[in-house]
């Protein structure tokens, strides 16, 4: 069984601060580290979903897989998982817990940016 969700293509994620009460919950861990919100597009969002759930449901972990900004592979645990339709496609939100240590957040309020960024995963 697949334990992971690689981003085989496209630019790093991007990872955004939690602000919900419920997701905040998800970080009650002795690790240094905070929850944050990836988006990322994909071309089979439920299947991804159902992934989540069946690892979760053998209470087994299922991790990210991407490069960061170095081109350095990275991994982080996934939390919560979404799929949701838009104009664009599908998106996939994956909350995860991201370590302090590692973490570099980015606000991007410019949603013209978010047309160039796009993610394949496997």
């Amino acid at each position: 069984m697949e334990n992971k969700i690689t981003i085989i293509e496209g630019p790093p994620p991007i990872f955004e601060p939690v602000q919900d009460g419920w997701a905040l919950g998800l970080n009650e861990t002795r690790q240094f580290s905070v929850t944050a919100l990836t988006r990322l597009r994909t071309f089979n969002g439920p299947a991804l979903v159902e992934r989540c759930y069946r690892m979760w449901n053998q209470r087994l972990p299922i991790t990210l897989h991407y490069r960061d900004e170095t081109g350095l592979e990275a991994s982080a645990p996934i939390l919560a998982a979404r799929s949701v339709e838009t104009d664009d496609g599908q998106v996939l939100l994956l909350w995860l817990h991201v370590e302090r240590d590692d973490l570099e957040l980015e606000i991007d309020s410019d949603d013209d940016s978010a047309d160039d960024d796009f993610d394949i995963l496997e």
